[in-house]
């Protein structure tokens, strides 16, 4: 029998002045929770995947687990620690099969890019979906013993996020999906807006 296969989001509860606080910089704080909340949603129920994969939404903080999650999503907490920390605990606690997990802020994001991962990770022991600013919107693992955590003095929320994680793992066989943007400042938004 074949091991299950899982989508994981990381997302934060949708509350105002507690997500997207560099975009409110730019665009102020309801604003910035409306995309959030409205992406989140819209991103869960895009990702669903037809019963191809097992959904799992990571939430932050742990007890914020009842939201505007669609009900196809499981939802288990993050728990404490930098990113890399808790995208470990994901890898390591998560039933069999190989897990693929992506940001919430990705707006065009969508089931054939989690279908893509899923392939490439027949040949692969991992697979990123890298960002235009250094960091990677999507992280996909096999799953067989690693040698080294891939997550070790990763720089996060730096330009130097994939790049490290990849030194990490040097002796793995890794594929890449195309870039995608993630939203994080007003710019971004425009951006995204205008479809460049």
């Amino acid at each position: 029998m074949r091991s299950a296969r899982h989508v994981v989001i990381m997302a934060r509860a949708p509350r105002l002045g507690a997500v997207k606080r560099r975009l409110a910089r730019d665009v102020g704080a309801l604003a910035a929770w409306r995309f959030y909340r409205h992406g989140l949603v819209a991103l869960a129920r895009r990702l669903r995947g037809g019963g191809r994969w097992r959904c799992w939404l990571a939430v932050t903080p742990d007890r914020a687990l009842r939201g505007p999650w669609p009900a196809a999503w499981q939802v288990i907490p993050q728990g404490r620690g930098d990113l890399g920390a808790r995208m470990g605990r994901l890898f390591q606690g998560l039933p069999p099969g190989p897990v693929v997990i992506v940001g919430s802020d990705i707006p065009d994001l969508g089931p054939a890019h989690i279908a893509r991962a899923f392939a490439l990770l027949g040949d692969h022991d991992w697979v990123f979906g890298p960002a235009g600013d250094g960091g990677y919107w999507l992280i996909g693992a096999r799953r067989r013993p690693a040698r080294r955590d891939p997550f070790a003095g990763v720089r996060w929320s730096s330009p130097h996020a994939l790049s490290d994680t990849l030194a990490n793992l040097s002796l793995a066989r890794v594929a890449f999906l195309e870039e995608l943007q993630d939203v994080d400042t007003g710019a971004d938004l425009r951006r995204w807006r205008q479809g460049t």
